[in-house]
Order: C-alpha cells, then structure tokens, then sequence
C-alpha cells in the first residue's frame, strides 16, 4: 500500500494566501485567505506581514482540525532568490536570511519559505520551497548579449514549467533526464524556455524579452524604447508599468482576460483578431528559436498555463509550430499541487532535497 503523506501547501500573493492541505495528491481541504489593502498597508516591508499570515493560516489548519504534528512536510511558494539548480530545497538559515532581505527583491513569494520554516519547526518536520522563479540553468552561450555590461538572467515560470515536465515525462512513460522539451506558460507573463536533459538550458524572461503577453511587452525595438524613455514624457515608474502590467493585450484591447478578446472575434472585431493572433505569432517565433539551440531535436513542445485553455490561441500556435515536433497541451497552472508533488518526490525517496548556500 502506497505510504501516505500530509502535506500543507502555502502560497502567498500580494492580496493573498493560497494554502491547502493534500494527502499524497489528493486535496484534503484548500483556501483562499484574502487580504485587504487596508489590513496590509501597516506593513512596511513584505517580511513585516510574516507574523500575521502565519496567524491566518495557522488558525485555518485549527478550524479544519488539522494538527501541524500530523503533517509529513511543509512546503512554500519559493521567493526570488539567489540563481540556483532546478529542485525542492530545504528551507536553512541561508535561505530563511536571504528571504528576509530580498535577496532579489521584495515579493510576497518570499514569505513562502518563511511560513513554511516556522510551522514545521513547531513539529521537527521539514520545510522546503519548490522550484523559485529564480532558477537557473543556462549554458554560457545563453547568457551573452550584445553589450558586456548586460547579461540575460534566468526569470520564469520555473515553477510551473518544471511541474508540467514532470508530467510530460510520466504521460510519455520517458526519463524526466533524457527528454528534449520546448516549454511555453501562457498566463499574464509569457515564458518560453527549452530544457534538456532535466535542466532549462535557455529561457525567456518574460518582463524583459519574448512575445509579448496579456500584462508585458516582451521584446520591443531598442532604439524606439530609448527613445520613448529620453522622451521626457514618461517618468521611470511610467517607463516600467509600460513593460509590464500596462503592456500587451492590455494596451492593445483594454482587457488581460483571453475569454472577452475571443468573445469579441467571434463578434467580428477584427483589431482584436489581429492583436490576439500576432500574439500568438510571436509565441511560434519563439518556440522556433528555441528549436535551434537544440539543433532541432525537440521531444515535444508543451503549452500550458491559463491561456492554454483557449482553443483558438492553441490552435493558431500548433498550426505554426508542430512541424517541429508533436504539440501537447496542459491548460491552467496549479501551483500548490506543484509544490506538493515536489515534495512528494523528496519524501519518496525519488530526489534528494537540494542545499541553498
């Protein structure tokens, strides 16, 4: 019989704290804890709110009855850390300072570790974090730009991506380490990354470069954005809401949600079929580039995240791209089932827990 492990799950966001609690991978009770503006606004830094989230939650276990000391694990969301190897990772005290700070910067995922440290240590039990948007794996080749004083970094969808290749690898009945994917999130960011051999050997950070997406303005025309920024129209902040949250499908159409912009195609509006369609042009471009680092020897591509349960958008980027290898499609993103099926790996004795130095 298949040994059984309870795993709490937690996931802090800016307004809100996603946890559940899973056996094995089943859902034994999930929520949502919201938080207002107002609550947080007495809140100076992200680690400020530690102790009240972890209030919340630890008054969520108690209300279903679930006892910290009945739990194998505790697992967090991981902050942008320090770039490091894709993996589950104890949360140590390095890790736990380097959250404190911002190692990177201050995001609300960094309290995801920290929450996650704090309440296994009530119980001896381990905590770790599961694949960070700071994971990095490129070759040397991928680092290099056209100025010396500016390196590509390695920020995505890690998270997810990582998860959905594990899938992949288990659907296909292959070694997570001997496939070749081209692998694409399609949310409000759009990441596009090509792994081989179990590492993300090339990646578009999707604030910075790549198609461009519902909130951000992937790649853009240097000498235009120079340009725009010496302007004197637009203040730095004005410069940066411009490439992501204000860019993309937003600036465009209005809207971030893929189910109005399809809605209004279907209503004949043809600036909103151009715009939806070039966007899944420059996806295809994409996968195409990342198809040469690998000289064309691609396993599959793999589309996943929200947009990836729009037909219409699938379509138009498998029709542009399965020349080079068959297209597979695993919409929506979970991101605490992510984190526990990292975890599981780890308790099964399947990978062993990774060091954050």
């Amino acid at each position: 019989m298949l040994q059984q492990y309870k795993i709490l799950a937690i996931n802090p966001g800016s307004t809100s704290t996603k946890m559940a609690v899973y056996i094995n991978n089943q859902v034994e009770f999930e929520q949502v804890i919201r938080h207002t503006s107002n609550e947080l606004k007495s809140f100076a830094r992200i680690y400020d709110q530690y102790n009240y989230r972890r209030q919340l939650v630890e008054k969520a276990l108690a209300d279903h009855n679930i006892k910290i000391c009945e739990l194998a694990a505790v697992v967090g969301r991981g902050g942008p850390l320090k770039p490091m190897d894709s993996g589950t990772y104890t949360v140590n005290e390095t890790m736990a300072e380097d959250l404190k700070v911002g190692v990177q910067t201050e995001h609300a995922s960094n309290l995801g570790g920290l929450l996650a440290r704090g309440i296994a240590s009530q119980a001896g039990i381990p905590a770790f974090i599961v694949d960070p948007v700071s994971v990095d794996e490129f070759e040397p080749l991928a680092r290099i730009t056209g100025l010396p004083e500016i390196s590509r970094r390695s920020l995505f969808h890690a998270l997810n991506l990582k998860a959905v290749a594990h899938r992949v690898a288990k659907d296909l009945d292959k070694q997570y380490n001997v496939l070749t994917l081209i692998l694409v999130h399609l949310g409000g960011g759009i990441s596009v990354g090509v792994q081989q051999k179990g590492r993300m050997i090339d990646v578009t950070n999707p604030n910075d470069a790549g198609p461009f997406s519902p909130e951000r303005a992937g790649g853009l025309p240097s000498h235009e954005l120079v340009k725009m920024c010496f302007s004197g129209e637009y203040t730095l902040e004005d410069i940066k809401k411009k490439l992501v949250g204000q860019a993309g499908l937003v600036a465009h159409l209005g809207t971030n949600d893929g189910r109005e912009i399809e809605s209004r195609i279907a209503g004949g509006d043809t600036r909103a079929a151009l715009i939806y369609e070039a966007m899944a042009y420059q996806v295809a471009k994409e996968i195409g580039a990342m198809a040469t680092v690998v000289q064309g020897c691609v396993d599959a591509v793999v589309l996943t995240g929200g947009l990836a349960h729009s037909r219409l958008l699938t379509k138009m980027i498998c029709d542009r791209v399965k020349f080079i290898s068959q297209v597979l499609i695993y919409p929506g993103e979970d991101e605490l089932e992510a984190l526990v099926e990292g975890t599981l790996r780890i308790l099964r004795g399947e990978e062993q827990p990774k060091i954050y130095e």
